[in-house]
């Protein structure tokens, strides 16, 4: 038996759909959405739990979603991928898809391959370095993260610049970096974070928080205030260029 079809990893659903967020938004993808993560943020807005079986929308925006035994195996993955066509790239998102990196190591498709994580792994990051196209990496500001005290603050520092370090930008790799912002987050905060991580992205996104259970289109839902977030933008661009891109797959309710 090939060791492609006895490696397996817990996702919870594949669809295609289009990029929501980020300098890639409305470019056509796939979606595989892996179970599980090893942070806990204020903001989260996915359900990344393992339920026993893999949601697989073969139609895109069919609604309709084939139950699939999970965890699912690197050929069975790769198997049904392939009804969909002319993509961008194939998203790997969770959930943090570091945590299946041997998984993804052994992934063999024709369309790039788009990593969407917290970099907070470095070790699982360095397995990837030569197989992802485009890595979208959050920057988790501290305060964001539920039960994190000064000694894992620092840790949690050092990992994310190492893991940015890792998968930075090259002639073959966009890397960006993106960052939620509420109407809590300081310059002071953002700045060299930012300053850290500028030397291995293409860009900078501040992407503004959409509150669970909030209607993006509500102006009332983004939390940060416009001026806010504008003046943020504003001090970033001394270091990188810094855009500010909400959740648009939220205001037109794709997946």
């Amino acid at each position: 038996m090939p060791a492609s079809d006895s490696l397996s990893a817990p996702i919870r659903e594949v669809f295609c759909s289009v990029q929501g967020e980020g300098p890639y938004v409305g470019t056509r993808q796939a979606f595989v959405r892996f179970s599980g993560c090893n942070l806990n943020c204020n903001y989260c807005d996915t359900d990344f739990a393992n339920p026993g079986t893999c949601d697989y929308e073969q139609v895109e925006g069919s609604g309709y979603f084939e139950k699939i035994k999970n965890p699912v195996s690197v050929a069975h993955l790769e198997a049904i991928l392939q009804p969909f066509k002319k993509l961008h790239s194939v998203s790997l998102t969770g959930g943090e898809p570091l945590l299946y990196a041997d998984f993804i190591e052994r992934l063999s498709i024709p369309s790039p391959l788009y990593l969407e994580s917290n970099m907070t792994l470095p070790e699982q990051a360095r397995k990837l370095t030569e197989k992802v196209t485009y890595v979208s990496g959050d920057f988790k500001l501290p305060e964001s993260l539920r039960g994190i005290g000064p000694e894992a603050r620092e840790a949690h520092m050092e990992n994310t610049v190492e893991c940015f370090r890792l998968l930075r930008k090259s002639h073959s790799r966009d890397c960006f970096c993106k960052i939620v912002v509420d109407r809590n987050t300081e310059l002071e905060t953002v700045n060299p974070v930012v300053e850290a991580i500028a030397s291995y992205v293409s860009c900078v996104v501040l992407q503004p928080e959409t509150p669970i259970g909030r209607d993006p289109m509500n102006p009332g839902a983004i939390q940060a205030s416009v001026q806010s977030i504008m003046e943020l933008q504003k001090n970033l661009l001394e270091i990188i260029d810094t855009r500010i891109i909400p959740q648009t797959h939220r205001m037109w309710g794709c997946l």
